[in-house]
C-alpha cells in the first residue's frame, strides 16, 4: 500500500512539472533576424499575426511552420503596424 501511494505521490509530482512546462509556452521568444531583435510570442502576438493573415487573405499555418522568407514578410509588416511598448523584448531575459 505504501509503494503504491509513493508511486502515485511522483505520478502527480511530475504531472504538475509537465503542466507547468506546457503553461510557459506562452512566454516564446523569437529573433527577427532583419530588424535584429526579439519578440515575445504570446496571445498578443498570435492576435496580430491572425489580423497580419487575414489582410494578406491567407489561411492560418503555424508561424514557426511558414518559411523563412514568409516569417520575414510578417516581420517587416509587423515593425510597420506597432502596438506600443510590447512589441519587442527589450529585456533579453
Amino acid at each position: 500500500m505504501r509503494r503504491c501511494i509513493g508511486s502515485l505521490l511522483v505520478v502527480g509530482a511530475l504531472m504538475g512539472t509537465v503542466a507547468g512546462a506546457v503553461g510557459c509556452t506562452g512566454r516564446v521568444r523569437i529573433y527577427d533576424q532583419p530588424y535584429r531583435d526579439y519578440h515575445r510570442w504570446d496571445a498578443r502576438e498570435d492576435r496580430a499575426y491572425r489580423v497580419y493573415l487575414g489582410e494578406q487573405r491567407r489561411g492560418y499555418r503555424e508561424f514557426r511552420t511558414l518559411d523563412r522568407r514568409d516569417q520575414e514578410e510578417y516581420w517587416r509588416w509587423r515593425h510597420a503596424h506597432p502596438d506600443g511598448d510590447r512589441d519587442r523584448d527589450r529585456d533579453r531575459r
